[in-house]
C-alpha cells in the first residue's frame, strides 16, 4: 500500500530518568499513527488487515532513533498525534506487557493551515475546527508541554520534527486506550 501525504522525519532522544538522565540506548521505540485521511491500519474499519505507519526503532548511544513517516491527518474527536511505547529492549517489543512508557506527541497548529488543505488530507481542516484547539482534546487537556513536538519545515518541502523523552522506569504502568497501542505510564 502506497501512503500518501506530507513527508516527516520525526526524531525521539530517549533519556533514563532512573539512572540520571542519561541517554537510553538499546531500548525499542514503537511508533504508529493515523494516515492522511485519519485511518489506523490493524485497528480502522477497512485496513485491519493492513500494517502501514507502524514501526519499531532501536535507540543508538545517544538514546536516538529517527522515523520516516508522514503528517497524521485529524480525525474526528482528537487533536493531530503519533503515539509511542518504549520497551526495554527489542525482544521486548512483541508484547504490550513489556511497555516501560506510553506517550502521544502533539502537533502545533500553525502546522495544518497548509498540510491539511491539500487533497491528500480529505475532511482533517474540518475535523481539526471542530475540536476547537488542542485544550479539548481528550488526552493534551491537561497540557501537551512534555508531549508538543518541535517542528520545521513546510507542506511542499516536509518537515523535521523532534522530542525529547524522560522515561521514569520507576513508575507504575497504567493501561492505554490508545488505538492499537499497549499500556504503560505516559512519559
Amino acid at each position: 500500500m502506497t501512503v500518501d501525504g506530507v513527508r516527516l522525519t520525526f526524531t525521539f532522544t530517549i533519556t533514563d530518568i532512573a539512572a540520571g538522565g542519561v541517554p537510553f540506548a538499546g531500548v525499542a521505540v514503537y511508533l504508529w499513527q493515523c494516515d492522511a485521511a485519519g485511518l489506523y491500519s490493524m485497528y480502522s474499519e477497512g485496513v485491519e488487515d493492513e500494517t502501514y505507519l507502524r514501526g519499531i526503532q532501536i535507540a543508538d548511544e545517544n538514546g536516538e532513533v529517527t522515523f520516516q513517516t508522514i503528517v497524521p491527518g485529524c480525525y474526528s474527536g482528537r487533536w493531530p498525534h503519533l503515539h509511542c511505547e518504549v520497551y526495554p529492549d527489542p525482544a521486548s517489543a512483541t508484547s504490550a506487557d513489556n511497555v516501560i512508557a506510553t506517550s502521544q506527541v502533539a502537533f502545533p497548529a500553525s502546522m495544518f493551515e497548509d498540510v491539511y488543505g491539500l487533497d491528500t488530507y480529505p475532511g482533517s481542516a474540518g475535523n481539526l475546527a471542530a475540536i476547537g484547539g488542542i485544550a479539548s482534546d481528550n488526552v493534551f487537556d491537561d497540557g501537551a508541554d512534555l508531549q508538543m513536538g518541535t517542528f520545521s519545515g513546510s507542506a511542499g518541502s516536509g518537515y523535521m520534527g523532534s522530542l525529547a523523552v524522560a522515561v521514569d522506569i520507576t513508575t507504575v504502568p497504567s493501561a492505554s486506550a490508545a488505538p492499537g497501542g499497549g499500556g504503560g505510564p505516559r512519559l
